[in-house]
């Protein structure tokens, strides 16, 4: 283990028309379906953020502390984050993850969420990305964003479009810019 570095990780794994989900960290997993020309989609996974209550009890039970940052005068600057008791260390804004010795001590796990869907001939396409993807697009958006290149059957296509997007809210929101990583997945289920 390192001592402050970490990642995270969604994937997703099909077997007939099971889908298997697992998740460890904020990058994150939603499946869109169709129902004629409406297209709605769900998240297969949550993020692991200090904000979800169950998340933060694991956090406080192995020792460690819940805040923000905080400027030099005190003031709360952005997510919430995971310290240490008494040592302003790691920061880190998610409350799984894996690979970050110092985190792990106070309760930030690798222990993947897991979840299992059947699929149906409404279920159109899978996208996973980093919380890059994710900070600025809401999932609807994100469904929208690839829908036309699901029509076209063009899985690359979707995936350059949705990158772009994210870089340009980015751009036009913060000074720099969280990693922008996402995998399409075209499905297409039998009756």
């Amino acid at each position: 283990f390192d001592l402050f570095s970490g990642s995270t990780c969604v994937s997703v794994m099909t077997y007939g028309k099971k889908l298997y989900i697992a998740n460890v960290g904020d990058s994150r997993a939603i499946i869109v379906r169709t129902n004629g020309e409406q297209v709605t989609c769900e998240p297969l996974t949550i993020d692991h953020k200090p904000d979800h209550q169950s998340e933060a009890d694991v956090i406080i039970g192995a020792g460690g502390r819940i805040d923000t940052y905080r400027d030099a005068h005190g003031n709360s600057l952005g997510p919430l984050r995971v310290w240490l008791k008494n040592e302003d260390i790691p920061g880190l804004a998610m409350t799984r993850s894996f690979g970050d010795g110092t985190a792990a001590k106070v309760g930030v796990t690798a222990i993947p969420e897991l979840g299992e869907i059947e699929l149906t001939p409404n279920d159109k396409y899978i996208v996973l990305a980093s919380d890059g993807v994710w900070e600025f697009l809401k999932n609807i958006e994100v469904a929208r964003i690839i829908f036309p290149f699901y029509q076209k059957k063009n899985a690359e296509g979707a995936a350059e479009c949705l990158v772009r997007e994210a870089f340009k809210k980015w751009k036009k929101e913060e000074d720099s810019i969280d990693d922008i990583t996402c995998i399409v997945i075209f499905l297409d289920v039998k009756l």
